[in-house]
């Protein structure tokens, strides 16, 4: 059960991705002191094939946030994970009939956004109005 005063977090997960971590970590070192809503923005410029990637995962959680109600100015990056998924195992053939080997690596992409102000839940006041009686007293 929440507690009614905790922040909030909203996850988003990209796996499978074929792509090195490797080159997505240098693209994630550059957004994660910035807001996410301005890590949004500024993607687009980052001349890697990586930004359009962390930017899909970014807008899933964000997405996920805006569902809760909650705007996009009160978020933060509480984590931003890259790992390391499975690699393919390729290669190509060279000469005097050997083979190159090569592996492809992938990725698994893990953002966590999490509010910066607590979440107050108000207590709902229930109104219960008895059987028989109106708003001013007199039964009927």
């Amino acid at each position: 059960m929440k507690r009614p005063n905790m922040k909030e977090e909203f996850k988003a997960t990209q796996k499978f991705l074929i792509m090195s971590p490797r080159k997505l970590r240098l693209v994630v070192a550059l957004i994660k002191k910035m807001k996410p809503a301005e890590a949004v923005e500024k993607l687009p410029f980052v001349h890697k094939r990586a930004a359009e990637a962390i930017a899909k995962v970014i807008k899933a959680a964000l997405a996920a946030a805006k569902n809760k109600g909650i705007s996009e100015t009160d978020l933060a990056f509480k984590e931003i994970q890259v790992g390391e998924g499975p690699r393919l195992k390729r290669g190509m053939a060279a000469s005097r009939g050997r083979w190159h080997g090569f592996k492809k690596r992938m990725s698994h992409i893990r953002v966590i956004l999490v509010t910066t102000k607590e979440v107050k839940k108000e207590p709902v006041k229930e109104e219960v109005q008895e059987k028989g009686k109106k708003e001013n007293g007199t039964k009927s």
